[in-house]
């Protein structure tokens, strides 16, 4: 088997994975309390939920498949696979729900995951370099910080769907960050000696690998708590690739091959990509008071 299916494999693994960790996070971080808390203490509170925990631990299982499959393949590969991880939550939420998924939830998510396939298959990426400079990453903070530090703001002045997700597209795009920082702490990963786990401590990717997978568990919690999963959800599983892709090119050098042609089917993948986000999170607006969900 070529290196790239196996890592398409343990992609969709890990989607199947996070998935589950998503649906369980969301219940709980309405579930947790009924008082209004802001982030950081609604994060603190969840950290003393035995369920929050089984969630972590099934996401964390998926984020393990996800390092590998980065081991495997290209950023651009793993990350666009990831999206199908909807496919799998929109069906197991509205299972807990005692509802089934509509019609039209179903033919957006769809969509999705199609224009995720499409550029997967017409981008034909190719991996680059599993690391990148400081002088690069200062850049990358220079140009990605603003941009959170507005939705952020915005999260905070909204309430519901809109807010709901301003945070998604926080805790999506540090989780595409997390998954190039991946990139490079399984370059370096080698546990079976001890110089290979010095080498390890001595690598600054791991230490803003934990800093943002933190942030990202605490955003993405705060995602979850201001609406429901059709409209933090799709948001973070586009934004997350997006952005992880984005950095793939940029920071780490990998490359899309379409051909002359396969530009105009890539572009236009992409604006169905966001088009089905935002009708998933539209029809959430219309149909539920994310207060009570």
């Amino acid at each position: 088997m070529a290196q790239a299916d196996i890592a398409a494999l343990l992609a969709l693994l890990a989607a199947l994975f996070i998935a589950v960790g998503d649906v369980i996070h969301q219940r709980t971080a309405h579930e947790v309390t009924d008082e209004p808390v802001g982030h950081l203490a609604l994060f603190l509170r969840l950290l003393k939920d035995r369920t929050w925990w089984l969630g972590s631990g099934i996401a964390a299982g998926g984020f393990v498949f996800q390092a590998a499959a980065l081991g495997f393949g290209s950023v651009l590969l793993v990350q666009a696979l990831l999206v199908t991880s909807l496919l799998f939550a929109l069906p197991i939420h509205a299972r807990l729900e005692h509802r089934r998924v509509t019609r039209w939830e179903w033919v957006w998510a769809v969509l999705l995951a199609s224009s995720v396939a499409v550029i997967v298959t017409v981008g034909n990426p190719t991996e680059g370099s599993s690391r990148a400079s400081l002088e690069t990453w200062a850049g990358v903070a220079c140009v990605l910080g603003p941009i959170l530090a507005l939705c952020l703001w915005g999260a905070r002045r909204w309430s519901g769907p809109a807010a709901a997700v301003s945070m998604g597209i926080v805790s999506g795009a540090l989780w595409g960050v997390f998954a190039v920082l991946t990139k490079g702490v399984v370059h370096r990963l080698d546990v079976t000696s001890l110089a290979g786990v010095l080498e390890l401590a001595r690598t600054p990717e791991v230490y803003a690998w934990v800093i943002v997978a933190v942030l990202g568990t605490s955003t993405q919690q705060a995602a979850f708590r201001a609406g429901a999963l059709t409209a933090s959800l799709p948001t973070m599983t586009v934004v997350e690739p997006m952005v992880g892709c984005i950095l793939g090119v940029v920071v780490l050098g990998e490359t899309l091959n379409p051909g002359e042609t396969g530009w105009v089917t890539l572009v236009v993948a992409v604006i169905v990509m966001v088009v089905a986000t935002a009708a998933l999170a539209r029809g959430e607006a219309s149909s539920h008071d994310p207060t009570t969900v």
